[in-house]
């Protein structure tokens, strides 16, 4: 595999910008603040999206909105070395993780939970703590959002739907 350095110029920078800023800036907007033309900037967009740089587009969605009220981080602590394959199966099952990572340190993950309670968070907590090579959980519970304006203050998909019979499922 070619890991070339994908050619990279200012006024790209600049597209990204105004793309970050509001994806739904149209490309003629984005010229006229850029110096291009609307057809320059669609292509450009179009070879940063074929090269990898733009991954997508987004709505960021206010998280209680959509029922997340309680939101935390969870240090993972594994018994032995839990490959992240693994660690990426089980966080998949659990639609309240909205981010994963493997990090340094003591702890072998930290994962991103939003729950609609206190209570819900608990369920989803014991449901990870299950697993059997997990081997203990450490939360820190966000209060408020120092940057309101940041990615990690919205959210990019929907509380799950509570069906009946569910809190007993977990127990």
């Amino acid at each position: 595999m070619n890991s070339r350095p994908v050619p990279f110029d200012e006024l790209d920078r600049k597209i990204l910008t105004a793309l970050m800023a509001n994806a739904r800036t149209s490309f003629a907007e984005i010229g006229a603040v850029v110096g291009l033309s609307s057809t320059a900037v669609k292509r450009r967009v179009d070879r940063l999206r074929d090269t990898g740089v733009i991954t997508g587009f987004t709505a960021t969605v206010k998280p209680s909105a959509l029922g997340w009220r309680t939101e935390a981080y969870v240090e993972v602590y594994c018994e032995g070395a839990a490959p992240p394959r693994r660690l990426a199966e089980v966080v998949r099952n659990h639609p309240e993780i909205t981010a994963a990572m493997t990090v340094t340190g003591g702890a072998d993950a930290l994962l991103h939970v939003r729950a609609r309670d206190v209570e819900h968070f608990e369920e989803v907590l014991e449901r990870i703590r299950v697993e059997p090579f997990i081997r203990k959980t450490i939360s820190v519970m966000v209060l408020s959002h120092l940057l309101p304006e940041s990615p990690e203050a919205g959210a990019s998909q929907p509380a799950p739907e509570e069906t009946p019979g569910d809190a007993a499922d977990v127990r």
